[in-house]
């Protein structure tokens, strides 16, 4: 299974980038985010002629997630269970075994501030939530925007940025806390020492400069740690005209899955 994540900020603005996107690289399943579209206005046709099942849960102007699966998708579950947000982030379903959960996680705006509290509140209840799915057994996949860069390495200005918004110790030890249910960073795990980024700032020349941060994640449960065959950051469409600040990134997984059921991999 070839899966990316790509925050496209505007599906309305990107759809023609997305498209080329996808003909040019035919993953098996790409989680979108920052759609800002309704459910009513969401292009389902356009994917469909392409060949892939749309799963969307949006609103309109901010937010928003979509999931494009060549496979079938399976027991679709909209937002964070038993979390009461008005905002759209999360949306999941099986795909070819492995349930995909695909979220945009909030911003945060600024340390201390009541943005921050909520970007706090809502990931303890999104690993509430993956708790539930015992990733240590099976097979499960948290991808998405985190809005949180999970090591210095993944910052273009570590020293400057230091407990700053995306990477301060309230951030990351939420994030190491998904980390201790069973989940790895694909990208880290095939690239150890690698500095590169997934976003850059449209201000200042940031991706010229190639000044950005690395918070466009893909987690693997640890049955799929053992099949995770490469991960990489696709530069290509940051360089487009009318670009996201975002650019994609890509996980590859195959072969059979030691946990419940014993799947292979499609």
């Amino acid at each position: 299974m070839k899966l990316a994540t790509w925050n496209v900020n505007s599906l309305k603005v990107r759809l023609e980038q997305v498209q080329h996107w996808l003909v040019d690289n035919s993953p098996d399943c790409l989680c979108l985010q920052e759609t800002k579209t309704t459910n009513e206005d969401f292009p389902h046709s356009v994917f469909t002629e392409m060949g892939y099942n749309s799963l969307y849960n949006g609103q309109k102007t901010y937010n928003g997630v979509a999931i494009l699966s060549k496979h079938p998708v399976k027991d679709p579950v909209y937002d964070i269970p038993g979390y009461d947000d008005h905002q759209k982030r999360v949306v999941s379903a099986d795909i070819g075994g492995i349930r995909v959960v695909n979220c945009y996680i909030p911003n945060g705006q600024d340390l201390g501030t009541e943005k921050f509290l909520y970007k706090m509140e809502w990931l303890a209840a999104l690993t509430k939530y993956l708790e539930t799915l015992h990733p240590k057994d099976h097979p499960v996949i948290v991808t998405g925007d985190f809005n949180i860069a999970p090591t210095d390495l993944d910052l273009w200005d570590p020293d400057g940025m230091r407990d700053q918004i995306f990477c301060s110790k309230d951030e990351r030890d939420h994030l190491q806390r998904i980390f201790d249910l069973g989940f790895s960073d694909c990208f880290r795990q095939d690239n150890p020492e690698v500095r590169q980024y997934s976003w850059w700032d449209y201000r200042q020349g940031m991706f010229r400069q190639n000044k950005g941060l690395r918070i466009d994640l893909v987690l693997a449960s640890a049955p799929l740690k053992e099949v995770h065959r490469r991960s990489f950051i696709d530069p290509a469409p940051r360089k487009s005209e009318r670009p996201s600040d975002h650019t994609p990134v890509i996980s590859e997984f195959s072969g059979p899955l030691k946990s419940p059921g014993n799947t292979t991999i499609p």
